[in-house]
């Protein structure tokens, strides 16, 4: 036991510091376990790997769970033991990584191989004891220097080919261990000026790599999800996939809507300039809702923090999003999360992953009292009620063209459209969440008269 200072964290629905306020795995939310609503992942680069380094400082904390940093494979398996104690005692039930992440990298990429099969032998036993699941694997094709100008979309065909075999392996261990996602985690795919840049022949590569790695993937019996995740300024000035939009976009063009999902982060959306809400939104409506990284930034500083959420306003629009979207089917909720430089201990780990995943919980809670009070989505639904009958009705049907709505138009001035009633819908959600359940009332009821 690494850890024999952190107990196994309970559900007390208590403001207990070691304990769960609202995060009980097993009740029943909607018909089926909370524990399935939210399908929560440790990121076992920031929890086993992140030491709290930033550009202007080394690491804090230290990662070497009692190993000796010069023994590779004790080190890795000394992760594993690390990650699967935590995992248990915080009823974490899945787990996401990149390749370099489970074991570091060898001089040749034979010898990187053959220790990441041994490694992933290892998870795998520990896997069997524990119950705990991969959620997705993807391959670290960004950190060496060889990946400056980018993987798949670098001018240099060696490293196009390097990073197809390092990719072809991060699928087969995704395999391996039984992972139901696999991510293109494009980290360097972008461009810092177009002097030296052709950006369309980049793309395209882009677009080949991940064809060739489906059509491998498939071939090996992966049956699992493909994701994008969206990444706005992280680290070149334009991405290629800066947000949900752009990258429909981008599967759209070159034919991979049918094979590749959406992997949204909280901290990107902010950084893209939108919401969170906004991106989950994009990505469902798009048909290509499928795992989060659940995370936040801090909107006074411009690059990707990735602190454990607390916003629970945040929470309960994304958990309301992942509902409407019909919940998680093999995605789930990945804390791409890590503690603070100096929050440099085991238990600030344990803290932040209680934090988190009470936020969600929460979130989830209020997310399914909003659907229930109805308000909101009747609100909305009444809003486009116009578009039901009458010349609505033969707009959304194609009967209407340019033609007739001219003709229509020239017998009638449109009245001025209803009031949006955006500060009295906030008011509703301040309501859900502050005021515990909420008072049925539909939006347009007339409340009744105070007595004198």
């Amino acid at each position: 036991m690494l850890f024999p200072e952190i107990p196994v964290i309970p559900y007390r629905g208590l403001d207990d510091s070691l304990s769960f306020r609202w995060y009980n795995p097993d009740e029943d939310i909607m018909g089926k376990p909370m524990r399935e609503h939210c399908k929560f992942a440790l990121a076992w680069w920031h929890t086993l790997c992140g030491e709290g380094s930033d550009m202007f400082g080394g690491g804090t904390a230290d990662k070497s769970f009692g190993a000796d940093r010069q023994d590779v494979m004790a080190h890795a398996k000394a992760k594993a033991d690390a990650g699967f104690e935590l995992m248990e005692k915080l009823s974490v039930d899945y787990f996401c990584f990149h390749d370099a992440d489970l074991i570091e990298e060898a001089p040749t990429l034979a010898e990187s191989n053959k220790r990441l099969d041994e490694i992933t032998d290892y998870i795998k036993g520990k896997m069997a004891k524990s119950g705990v699941k991969c959620l997705w694997g993807t391959c670290n094709a960004f950190t060496h220097k060889r990946f400056m100008a980018g993987a798949g979309t670098s001018p240099s065909a060696d490293i196009f080919a390097y990073a197809a075999a390092k990719i072809k392996k991060a699928v087969e261990l995704t395999v391996k261990l039984g992972g139901s996602g696999y991510v293109f985690w494009g980290g360097r795919e972008g461009y810092e000026t177009l002097l030296n840049t052709d950006m369309k022949f980049e793309q395209e590569n882009l677009a080949r790599l991940i064809k060739m790695t489906v059509k491998y993937a498939r071939s090996i019996g992966f049956k699992g999800d493909f994701y994008i995740e969206p990444k706005p300024k992280e680290p070149s000035k334009h991405q290629y996939d800066v947000d949900v939009a752009t990258t429909c976009n981008f599967l759209r063009a070159y034919g991979l809507m049918d094979e590749v999902k959406m992997n949204v982060e909280a901290n990107h959306a902010t950084l893209a300039g939108h919401t969170f809400q906004h991106e989950l939104r994009a990505a469902a409506d798009n048909g290509v809702f499928g795992s989060i990284d659940a995370n936040q930034g801090d909107l006074l500083l411009g690059w990707d923090t990735d602190q454990f959420p607390s916003d629970v306003y945040s929470a309960t629009m994304c958990m309301l999003e992942v509902l409407r979207a019909g919940g998680f089917t093999n995605g789930g909720l990945n804390f791409d999360a890590k503690t603070r430089r100096m929050s440099h201990t085991a238990e600030d780990i344990v803290h932040g992953f209680i934090t988190g995943m009470d936020t969600y919980a929460l979130g989830l809670r209020k997310a399914v009292q909003i659907i229930e009070d109805g308000r909101i989505d009747s609100f909305a639904g009444e809003r486009y009620a116009s578009y039901k009958s009458g010349i609505g009705a033969d707009i959304v049907s194609g009967k209407a063209g340019l033609a007739e709505l001219e003709a229509y138009s020239l017998q009638r001035e449109p009245r001025i459209p209803e009031s949006g009633r955006q500060e009295m819908l906030e008011g509703i959600v301040n309501c859900v969440l502050f005021e515990g359940k909420p008072r049925m009332r539909r939006w347009n009821d007339v409340p009744p008269p105070v007595e004198p």
